[in-house]
């Protein structure tokens, strides 16, 4: 058995580097924050001052987002994440496209000090793909 592993050293480093990105979006990859599917994301925006950040661009945006999605990119969301102190301490479902911008936004969040930072898992994409409303 060592013999093969010693062999075949490249095969067995790629089937490890396979599966480590298999389980990498199941881990806390987004900052510390939680990564979240829709279900999760729609019992979230329920409660009272919960938070939708869209952290995608304007066109992006404009063309459908979450319904009552506040619109900050993520460019702009260092200069301005003080426009959320209200929500430090309450749910914020950050979105983006796929969730790799939200997974960095929650990140800044997160240095920020907000402690309830979700990034939802699929983005927009998910959503849309579940029928769940979008808002333009």
């Amino acid at each position: 058995m060592g013999e093969f592993l010693l062999d075949n050293i490249a095969l067995v480093a790629l089937f490890l580097a396979s599966g480590a990105l298999l389980v990498w979006p199941d881990l806390s990859v987004f900052g510390g924050a939680q990564g979240i599917g829709t279900l999760e994301a729609t019992r979230l925006m329920n409660q009272p001052g919960a938070l939708v950040l869209d952290v995608r661009e304007p066109a992006e945006y404009a063309a459908g987002h979450l319904p009552r999605a506040r619109h900050i990119p993520l460019g702009e969301l260092g200069k301005r994440a003080g426009e959320l102190a209200k929500f430090k301490d309450k749910p914020v479902i950050v979105t983006c496209r796929s969730g790799a911008r939200s997974g960095a936004a929650c990140r800044t969040l997160k240095k920020a000090g907000f402690t309830q930072v979700f990034n939802l898992k699929g983005g927009v994409g998910a959503w849309s793909q579940a029928n769940l409303p979008v808002e333009k």
